[in-house]
């Protein structure tokens, strides 16, 4: 499950224009991308909730088949849900009544994790669920957890398991692997955070009678979260720097080109063009414009002659005839 309900408050007024998921990075909606990296990492049904501009992410995916994906949706039509109540209310179309886990992501991320190893250790530790942990020097202000060395949790936001040693502390990333009976911890009603409900009270419990109900398994390759407009432009540094593995692109039949000029860009031989650079297709660049280093020029965006674009994004629809240095260009409501 892609969790892609949120509201995104804190990137202002871009989500008054899309869902956060819809933000675009370097070729494609952060939820093109998750879907992406899921089917590259095996799986083939994806349950996708939707709320805030959710019609957006519908007509992006749609029911999945382009991307080789089967793709339900949810909708929480009165209000937000939560993560925990995102995935209490989809369970009918996640639990397959086999005992399979689910794999639940958040919608603002983006990662080069495997999957394989997050799901054996879950299975072989017979897990309700298991987090994927990340180390982060400022932990305590994302609610710092701890693992011991077989990938027991053991520290949960300031409380440990009695007896045992202060491990080093990880962050949650938002990729989890669940048992659908997890979901049973959720409250049945109302907007719920899995991790103050169903992971507290698992917690609790575990350290109550010294069992294994949660486990955590930490990941050091790239993990990015774009919940605010700094952090938004530094993803697409993230990008255009090479450090996000972006493999799975070639899964898309669209042909999404990260990083470079995409051949089905207009740049004019009189532009200059400083790498690294993102210039998507259909984007167009006139002569005297100068675009880079650090610019993202979404398909379909216009830079007019003069103007200068840099350390920025610029949204489809967007017509740039001045400079745009350090920020977000968003040009119209959908793009």
């Amino acid at each position: 499950m892609i969790l892609a309900a949120g509201y995104g408050t804190r990137l202002g007024e871009l989500t008054a224009r899309r869902p956060k998921p819809m933000m675009p990075l370097c070729g494609a909606p952060l939820v093109r991308w998750t879907a992406l990296w899921l089917r590259s990492q095996g799986l083939r049904e994806l349950v996708i909730n939707l709320h805030h501009l959710g019609e957006q992410i519908e007509d992006e995916l749609g029911d999945g088949r382009a991307l080789g994906l089967a793709i339900a949706y949810t909708r929480e039509s009165e209000a937000i849900a939560g993560t925990g109540g995102g995935l209490r209310d989809a369970r009918a179309l996640l639990d397959a009544g086999d005992g399979r886990p689910i794999v639940a992501v958040n919608g603002k991320i983006m990662l080069d994790l495997e999957l394989a190893p997050v799901v054996a250790l879950h299975e072989r530790r017979g897990a309700e669920a298991t987090m994927v942990l990340r180390p982060d020097p400022d932990a305590a202000r994302w609610g710092a957890l701890e693992v011991d060395e077989d990938g027991g949790l053991i520290g949960f936001l300031g409380a440990r398991h009695p007896g045992r040693a202060p491990a080093q502390p990880q962050m949650f990333t938002g990729v989890h692997v669940l048992q659908p009976a997890f979901l049973d911890r959720v409250p049945p009603t109302g907007e719920q955070c899995i991790v103050r409900t169903a992971y507290a009270a698992a917690f609790a419990a575990d350290g109550a009678d010294g069992g294994a109900r949660l486990a955590g398994h930490v990941h050091h390759g790239y993990w990015w979260e774009h919940s605010t407009p700094e952090r938004y432009l530094q993803g697409m540094r993230n990008v255009l720097d090479g450090r996000a593995a972006l493999a799975h692109a070639e899964l898309d039949p669209r042909g999404l080109t990260p990083r470079g000029v995409d051949p089905r860009a207009e740049v004019d031989a009189g532009a200059v063009i400083r790498e690294p650079v993102h210039i998507g297709p259909g984007a167009r660049v006139e002569a005297g414009a100068e675009v880079g280093p650090y610019a993202q020029i979404d398909g379909g965006a216009v830079v007019r002659g003069g103007a200068r674009v840099r350390d920025a994004i610029v949204w489809s629809g967007a017509v740039v005839d001045g400079d745009v240095i350090g920020r977000i260009e968003p040009g119209d409501a959908a793009g």
